[in-house]
């Protein structure tokens, strides 16, 4: 049993609202009622000797206070436990039961108590349990004990299983004296995955963790590039008004529940199952799942996935329109909504983010490119490396996998290649993937490639033969990044996903995946080179990128560069030119180096630029009398002007506060259509929108004021803004 399990005494009048909104329904039990045991109590001092059984009234229910204040201060659901219950499995939860005309007698009554949970509640699913009112609590089992009588009010403590199936369960009560009776309705009551429970599949022993993954509805998900690594906040808001309905009504839609809903309900019980269908359900591709992705910029029939902030706003678009899919998302979306309804459900989750992550379509663990004698790439490329990549890694156990397997398992929601016939990804080990083991369930081999694959360039020679390159500028899989627990950081998590880089365990982990490109020797010219670029650089700007040269060699080398940079989006896909320099007789002397510059203009980039603010500059250094090939490469983040949020006067629980929002247009354009939008859990019931009615001249400051109520302590309050502007995108 988890939790407390003490006995509690009587906290003072119930309140006037019976049943936490639910009206008691009674109906007669007659003989031929299945026979129920007779449950002890323990008797009150001034209990009278118990009446023979013909001669004892009905007992009759008169309601039942399902205790939410104080279940929903023991179960961590206070923010959901408003106007119903909600409880963690494994853990003893608290009612009352009012009786009316006479008290409720050990030796004379008898209670049996009802749980089940969706369309075919079954006994054999273990979606149905019956179990009368009992002295022992059974551990793993439904038991229903007393807890303190008093006068005509009964106080209960009920334990559900560990192992139970989570979702909305309709709790029942049979009173019987002797061969009479009545059934009564209590209520209902949704049961979720305990990380506190030992007994739990979700089970995790730190508390500052369990909080951090469970209870915590704001965070950080890492985008911009592996050298510039920036931070967005969002708002997952687990625990806002419908999210939790939402996320059953998910569960509740799913192809699996539609085939099969017993089947499906009892499934329910393992965190791995739920894991799956909800990688599954948070895109739409072949079901009435929640986002649908678009990476081609043309977002006018909807939403552009970089202006969402939080999944508070997503869930309950793609609920209040019947279902129907929200337009549109990415991948940072995808993983923050699974993230939400995974933490709402109860699962320890995390959202992670992978650095040159590769998208390998026939497990090959092998990406390669086909250039022509510029370095340009030749014909559509399916096979990418993404700038990168967001999934979620959520805690459990795997009792369906060999021992060691069990803590976090990666699970990727964002629709890129079918699972058993389905769009998701995962569970699977993040251990497994670090130790190359490709036959672990599931998905191995394509997460494995997206933090192991090998990039190949092949160069196209005017005789049309292909020559390869040397590229040791893009490594896969850099940089894996977690929010810390908390603090407002970051943490590097790369080494969960791999051995050290030339290492014997990562030789060993190489060689049980079979990435034979991996194992071989990389080429050598004693010729590199490198892209260098200043330490920010921000929208607006016009600036220099270098490309660093080296010869460590005794010998001359004549060559030829060719220097091109490129507007691009996060998955990899390149816009147009906005820098290029063609360098037909670069000499490189012994033991020398070079910095050759090239400069990008903002009136260059500043039509193209797509929503990722993210450039590609490119070097290929050419040898053509030792046909020699050596390409370099950088993804370049441009920064955003800071949107500044200033607090005035002293924040307290419950009063109003004024925030102030402020941003500099650091552009040379006016800026028009410019709105801010701020959402945050436990500050807004919904997202709002401040419109800007005056052009934002250059260098001019913008503010915006509002007032917001903090329903939790500030420190564990977040605003989010975004900015908008229709003649420039800035968000």
């Amino acid at each position: 049993m988890c939790g407390p399990g003490r006995p509690r005494l009587p906290r003072g009048p119930p309140p006037a609202r019976p049943t936490a909104g639910y009206k008691l329904t009674r109906r007669a039990v007659s003989a031929a009622s299945p026979p129920v045991v007779r449950a002890g109590g323990f008797p009150c001092p001034s209990e009278k000797p118990p009446l023979p059984l013909s001669m004892a009234e009905d007992l009759i229910l008169e309601r039942c206070d399902l205790e939410l204040e104080a279940n929903g201060r023991d179960h961590h659901t206070a923010d959901l436990c408003q106007d119903r219950l909600v409880v963690r499995r494994g853990q003893p939860f608290w009612l009352k039961l009012h009786f009316e005309g006479r008290s409720y007698e050990a030796g004379v009554d008898t209670l049996t108590f009802s749980a089940v949970t969706g369309p075919a509640p079954s006994e054999e699913a273990g979606t149905k349990a019956r179990f009368p009112l009992s002295d022992a609590v059974e551990e793993g089992a439904w038991t229903a004990s007393v807890v303190d009588q008093q006068d005509g009010v009964l106080s209960l403590q009920l334990s559900t299983p560990a192992t139970a199936p989570i979702g909305l369960y309709r709790l029942s009560l049979e009173a019987s004296t002797g061969y009479q009776g009545s059934s009564f309705v209590l209520g209902h009551f949704t049961l979720l995955f305990n990380t506190w429970c030992p007994a739990d599949a979700v089970y995790l022993d730190s508390e500052e963790e369990r909080r951090e993954y469970v209870l915590t509805q704001q965070g950080f998900i890492y985008q911009g590039s592996a050298k510039f690594i920036k931070s967005v906040p969002w708002n997952y808001g687990q625990f806002e008004d419908g999210i939790l309905d939402t996320c059953l009504m998910l569960l509740d839609i799913n192809p699996k529940f539609l085939k099969d809903s017993g089947r499906d309900c009892s499934r329910r019980s393992s965190p791995v199952y739920v894991g799956r269908v909800v990688s599954g359900m948070v895109n739409c591709n072949d079901d009435q799942g929640v986002l649908q992705g678009r990476w081609d910029n043309n977002y006018g029939d909807g939403v552009s996935p970089m202006f969402w902030i939080g999944s508070v706003d997503i869930l309950r678009r793609w609920r209040d329109y019947g279902c129907q899919q929200v337009k549109y998302g990415q991948c940072w979306v995808f993983a923050a909504v699974a993230c939400t309804v995974l933490r709402c459900l109860g699962i320890p989750t995390r959202v992670v983010t992978n650095y040159n992550s590769a998208h390998d379509q026939n497990s090959n663990l092998l990406i390669e490119y086909f250039r022509n004698e510029f370095g340009e790439l030749q014909g559509d490329k399916s096979e990418m490396i993404w700038n990168f990549h967001c999934w979620v890694e959520s805690w459990m156990t795997r009792p369906d996998l060999q021992p060691g397997y069990e803590g976090w398992q990666a699970l990727d929601p964002t629709p890129q290649e079918k699972s058993e016939g389905t769009y998701c990804c995962g569970p699977v080990p993040v251990r497994a993937i670090k130790e190359g083991d490709l036959s672990t369930k599931y998905d191995a081999p394509f997460v494995f490639a997206e933090v192991n694959a090998d990039v190949v360039d092949w160069i196209q020679q005017e005789d049309g033969s292909m020559h390869k390159s040397i590229n040791h500028s893009l490594v896969v899989g850099l940089k894996i990044s977690t929010k810390s627990v908390g603090r407002d950081e970051r943490e590097d998590i790369t080494h969960n996903y791999k051995y050290p880089e030339g290492s014997q365990e990562e030789r060993d982990a190489f060689t049980r995946a079979n990435h034979l490109n991996k194992l071989a020797e990389k080429e050598e010219t004693g010729v590199a080179m490198r892209i260098r670029v200043a330490e920010s650089m921000s929208m607006g700007s016009d600036f220099d990128v270098f490309a660093h040269i080296t010869n460590d060699t005794a010998e001359d080398r004549a060559c030829r560069l060719v220097l091109c940079a490129r507007t691009v989006s996060y998955n990899g896909v390149l816009g147009p030119e906005c820098g290029t320099k063609d360098l037909l007789g670069l000499a490189l002397e012994p033991y020398s180096e070079k910095s050759i510059p090239l400069r990008i203009l903002y009136e260059k980039y500043r039509d193209s630029l797509t929503q990722s603010n993210l450039i590609k500059v490119q070097g290929l250094l050419i040898e053509p009398a030792a046909n020699s090939y050596v390409l370099a490469q950088r993804d370049i983040y441009l920064e955003n002007p800071e949107i500044k949020i200033r607090v005035l006067g002293e924040p307290k629980q419950n009063r109003k506060l004024v925030a102030e929002v402020s941003m500099r247009n650091p552009l040379t354009v006016p800026l028009t259509g410019c709105s801010f939008t701020v959402e945050g859990a436990g500050l807004l019931r919904e997202q709002k929108t401040v419109e800007i009615p005056d052009p934002v001249e250059p260098e001019e400051v913008v503010k915006v004021g509002g007032q917001v109520i903090s329903n939790h302590d500030l420190h564990s309050s977040f605003c989010w803004y975004r900015w908008e502007s229709g003649a420039q995108h800035l968000s």
